[in-house]
């Protein structure tokens, strides 16, 4: 049946019109920073902005001949990968018994789904409050039981912390995904597996997982971008970077060099480096692992 005459567009300046705002919104918040992210790392500012000059790639052979930025580098790898698999594994564990007849289910994937309008600042406050090592309740109750728990002076505890509150954060956005996802498969599909003779954990791995992995890659994609950039505030509210850069990620050092030490060039060429990476893992996970998936 033909839409209504009214609700066609007869050409293509009001669609252009229509979408001007979120271009420019695009183009504002986004491709003139990154541009201006470009051309400022081939640039060596002085800390006041009043001179530069230009040095070619110097800034970035600075970049990846430190040894400090390398260390920055590799903790970055563990972090992100932490983040990414526990918040995908969590998420895929409560969808799956949300997704069961169980008692309170709309009650249960409400409060699932509230964590996801948290701040990550708020939310690593949060976290802060439980696993301070004086004021926190959990913090109190580990060093009680004879754990010596202080994240401001161990690294490995302040890399734990971080790593959980940032999946955390994450998990509802994931949950979100997956119950969705377990949601559109046939139940025709599942009672035939079950027919078969296949148990519960068979027919998870045989049946519904191969049919989630769409989903799953995508939040493969969108969870690795998150944990690359969007743990800065996660960060900077519990640790700041400490205890001895031991949770300085590469997006935490591009404001810890840019912002606190105001090396412009060097910050500008350590966001370029990020951006590149970013975009290479996506293309790489778009080329091998999508093999794998089925739609």
């Amino acid at each position: 049946m033909a839409a209504p005459a009214s609700f066609l567009f007869k050409g293509k300046f009001l669609p252009l019109v229509l979408l001007l705002p979120q271009l420019i919104i695009t183009g504002v918040f986004f491709f003139w920073p990154a541009f201006q992210a470009v051309y400022q790392s081939f640039l060596r500012e002085d800390a006041f902005g009043l001179s530069s000059q230009f040095v070619g790639f110097e800034n970035f052979s600075d970049v990846l001949s430190d040894p400090t930025w390398l260390q920055s580098f590799g903790r970055t790898i563990f972090f992100s990968a932490a983040v990414a698999g526990l918040a995908l594994s969590v998420a895929l564990f409560l969808a799956v018994q949300a997704d069961k007849q169980i008692r309170a289910a709309t009650t249960f994937k409400t409060m699932l789904i509230w964590p996801y309008a948290v701040a990550p600042a708020v939310a690593a406050v949060l976290w802060l409050f439980m696993f301070h090592p004086n004021i926190g309740l959990f913090g109190r109750m580990l060093n009680a039981a004879g754990i010596h728990w202080d994240y401001k002076l161990n690294g490995d505890q302040a890399m734990l912390l971080v790593i959980i509150a940032s999946a955390w954060k994450q998990v509802s956005y994931n949950f979100i995904f997956f119950l969705a996802g377990l949601q559109a498969i046939p139940r025709s599909v599942l009672e035939a597996a079950a027919i078969d003779g296949a148990k519960p954990m068979r027919r998870f791995w045989t049946v519904v997982f191969p049919l989630l992995s769409p989903t799953a890659f995508f939040l493969l994609v969108v969870n690795l971008t998150y944990a690359f950039f969007d743990t800065f505030g996660v960060i900077h509210s519990i640790t700041q970077g400490g205890p001895g850069k031991a949770t300085e990620t590469l997006i935490y050092r591009v404001y810890t060099d840019g912002v606190m030490n105001l090396n412009l060039g060097t910050s500008a060429a350590q966001s370029v480096i990020l951006m590149i990476m970013v975009i290479a893992l996506t293309m790489v996970q778009f080329r091998f692992i999508e093999r794998k998936v089925h739609y």
